[in-house]
């Protein structure tokens, strides 16, 4: 995302943790606007630096989305997706 990097895996952790959210907030029938994967005790490490940032939400949505078909991205098919050269 811009100049910021991070490894595929933590990304698809990241996606997990943002999905369990909006999966508990449909199923409870509200919609936690103050939700943030920041809060999370299994966030990767090394998202903590994101986390400090005024456009955090924004960038943990866009990494959600350059995850949305992992086998794509597995296979650099994605843009998106760091590490693929």
């Amino acid at each position: 995302d811009g100049d910021l990097k991070f490894s595929l895996e933590s990304v698809k952790k990241l996606k997990e943790l943002m999905d369990e959210n909006r999966h508990i907030n449909s199923r409870i029938g509200f919609s936690k606007t103050s939700y943030s994967p920041c809060d999370e005790k299994d966030l990767p490490e090394e998202f903590q630096p994101v986390c400090k940032r005024e456009d955090a939400s924004m960038i943990f949505e866009r990494l959600s989305l350059a995850v949305r078909e992992a086998d794509l991205c597995e296979i650099c098919a994605n843009a998106a997706c760091a590490g693929c050269f």
